[in-house]
């Protein structure tokens, strides 16, 4: 992955709990979950983002 300046930043913020590679990557996570019709767990509150339930649908449903 490109090197990121806010990696670090980043990867301190981030609530995701699934360990993967794009940890502290935000363009690499927003690209991964689009092409999948999801969002990241940033959109999420801590509750929600343990389902693992990326899909817009949920997070429509959670906000509505």
């Amino acid at each position: 992955m490109a090197d990121c300046k806010n990696f670090n930043d980043n990867k301190e913020i981030c609530n995701c709990t699934y360990s993967c590679s794009k940890k502290g990557y935000c363009c690499e996570c927003l690209h991964y979950h689009r092409k999948r019709g999801e969002l990241p767990a940033c959109y999420f509150s801590a509750d929600a983002e343990k389902t693992y339930d990326r899909s817009i649908n949920h997070f429509v449903q959670l906000n509505s």
